[in-house]
């Protein structure tokens, strides 16, 4: 007849080790996107680069130490893996509205910011934006009806291509345009030197 002896959790049956697997809470469970995005946002509050590196790649965290507003005051929460911390007493370019984190396993690995820059550069970073197919980007500098009408319709890269037009004055800011053979996209951008600028509408003009 067999002896069974239990030593440390290992039971020895006839000299026998049979292995028991480890209770469902001793295994290290993956951080919520919440619990990352948070890690990361407060390590910037302190400044801590260090403790931001150890959450959030290179990339990230060079894009969020680069922001250049106050910070938000607000946790808007996440979807799925991707969270925001949203402003409630400032307004900023933008309907991103703060920073907007995407969380993979226990790092951010992509920092969205709400941008301040000139209409030229807005314009450039909004058609970027459409380009690349990355609603989130264009939010950094573009207002969620901006974005709508443009990314109707699919960039296609064995398409027209697109010239950079620059900007011109109109009534209640600029219009910033990229044209192509059969029309042109134009970019109506609102906003101040002191504020900044975002894209606040979208408009196409065909030939």
């Amino acid at each position: 007849m067999f002896s069974r002896i239990a030593l440390g959790g290992v039971a020895v049956v006839a000299g026998a080790v049979m292995m028991f697997p480890a209770p469902a809470g001793a295994q290290t469970a993956k951080p919520a996107p919440a619990t990352v995005a948070k890690k990361l946002f407060n390590a910037w509050l302190k400044n801590d680069k260090v403790a931001a590196a150890k959450v959030a790649t290179p990339g990230a965290v060079n894009s969020i130490f680069a922001y250049v507003f106050k910070a938000p005051d607000k946790f808007a929460g996440c979807k799925g893996n991707y969270c925001r911390f949203v402003h409630t007493s400032v307004n900023v370019p933008g309907d991103l509205n703060g920073l907007g984190m995407v969380v993979t396993g226990s790092k951010v690995t992509r920092v969205y910011r709400s941008r301040f820059a000139s209409p030229g550069t807005v314009t450039k970073h909004f058609h970027k934006s459409f380009v690349l197919g990355d609603r989130r980007r264009a939010l950094e500098v573009a207002t969620q009806a901006a974005v709508d009408t443009r990314f109707k319709v699919k960039y296609d890269p064995n398409g027209v291509t697109h010239f950079y037009q620059g900007c011109s004055k109109e009534p209640k800011g600029y219009a910033c345009a990229y044209s192509y053979e059969g029309g042109a996209v134009v970019m109506h951008v609102r906003g101040s030197k002191a504020r900044g600028y975002e894209v606040a509408s979208v408009s196409f003009i065909a030939d």
